[in-house]
């Protein structure tokens, strides 16, 4: 357990098991070998997909091109973190690994280059074409999802995902920006060994399980609005807000400290959108010498944001997750958990609580810079998908 934070810094033997249809393992990210430990961990393939999940702390480049080598003819996917969660919860420092067995999975990998300027219509073109060579090759497979992890510091997540979405039909999509740590400064993301920044990669799973693509947040809009009426949207900057300083006029609404602003403050008062019926997290990155609010997803002038109040974070992440096992538990769950929220649960004293909810359902995956729902970038959320076991009535399916 790391003294600073309340999280668990080292990482425990894989946490595997018979009833697992994945196969996980993590490492410290200090380890000379990781990579040895890892392929013991995960045991002999082979697999269709190895993601690794990695410690900014640790040489990322060096990482993927040793698991490149080690897993040929297999998709190696990776992406920096903001932390890590592994068979016991939250972690800081260690690399994980997730193993997509070939004879209960198929996939297929891209690397989508320069997502700051891509062209839409190849991108689409490029994504339909591969998920339907992949449904072709498949047909016994009738469940899927799309997994994308992106440069989280690329300022573009919000158009990638709106272009991604139509190009993947029915196929749900999931995922997570890349992180460094809270040094908010480079993530990468890497495809086979090839790694890259103002990138993402997009995996299309198809399975013969049953599984289920979800997005959870524990934010209750309040009645506390106000109006952005200056702002920068490509840079995701607001410099004024109901025609005041933007900092200090939400310092103000929230009863804080203009001059005292930091992450605890922004994880412990979001602030949300409306889009249709339902609200989404615009997260507050930090406070920029000029005195303006960095976002971590679009904004725009004339957006009215919300104040959210938090409900207890951990009895909301434990009902959420039991109520994916109402039709039968989930035997792994890989989840894409802002990095917010992990600001807040240690903020809150809850980064204990949490790790034992995470570890008792069985959740490996990462804390993102930002979280990719269908169409949409969000924040403040856990996206991610839930595996259930061989159904010996059917042939598996998404729901």
């Amino acid at each position: 357990m790391n003294a600073n934070t309340g999280f668990r810094d080292l990482a425990s033997p894989d946490s595997s098991d018979a009833s697992s249809v994945l196969r996980t393992a993590q490492v410290c990210g200090s380890d000379p070998a990781p990579l040895d430990v890892l392929c013991s961990q995960l045991g002999p393939g082979p697999f269709s997909l190895v993601s690794l999940l990695v410690t900014p702390r640790a040489d990322f480049a060096s990482v993927m091109a040793d698991a490149a080598r080690r897993f040929p003819g297999t998709d190696v996917v990776g992406c920096t973190t903001a932390g890590e969660i592994t068979s016991t919860g939250y972690a800081d420092g260690t690399i994980v690994a997730i193993g997509f067995p070939e004879d209960t999975f198929t996939t297929s990998s891209l690397m989508i280059d320069t997502i700051d300027r891509m062209d839409t219509q190849t991108v689409v073109d490029r994504i339909t074409l591969a998920r339907m060579g992949l449904q072709q090759r498949t047909p016994k497979m009738t469940g899927g999802f799309g997994f994308l992890v992106v440069d989280g510091l690329s300022l573009s997540e919000d158009t990638l995902t709106a272009t991604i979405a139509p190009a993947l039909g029915d196929m749900p999509v999931f995922g997570g920006s890349a992180g460094d740590g809270t040094a908010f400064r480079r993530t990468f993301v890497s495809l086979d060994g090839q790694v890259a920044e103002n990138a993402a990669v997009l995996t299309l799973v198809r399975t013969k399980l049953r599984t289920h693509v979800f997005s959870l947040d524990h934010l209750v809009p309040t009645a506390n609005q106000m109006v952005v009426t200056e702002a920068d949207p490509a840079k995701r900057i607001v410099k004024a807000i109901n025609a005041e300083p933007a900092a200090r006029e939400y310092a103000r609404i929230v009863g804080k400290d203009p001059d005292q602003l930091d992450q605890f403050t922004f994880a412990a008062h979001p602030v949300v959108v409306r889009i249709g019926d339902s609200h989404h997290v615009r997260a507050i990155q930090q406070v920029n010498a000029a005195g303006d609010l960095v976002f971590f997803s679009a904004i725009d002038e004339g957006m009215v944001l919300t104040v959210a109040r938090p409900q207890n974070m951990v009895t909301h992440l434990s009902d959420e997750l039991d109520a994916l096992g109402q039709d039968g538990k989930p035997s792994d769950i890989i989840g894409c958990d802002c990095i917010l929220r992990r600001i807040e649960a240690e903020q809150t004293q809850q980064s204990r609580a949490i790790s034992d909810v995470l570890a008792q359902h069985r959740v490996v995956g990462f804390s993102t810079y930002g979280e990719q729902n269908g169409p949409l970038h969000v924040n403040h959320t856990m996206s991610g998908v839930a595996f259930y076991p061989p159904d010996p009535e059917g042939d598996g399916g998404c729901r």
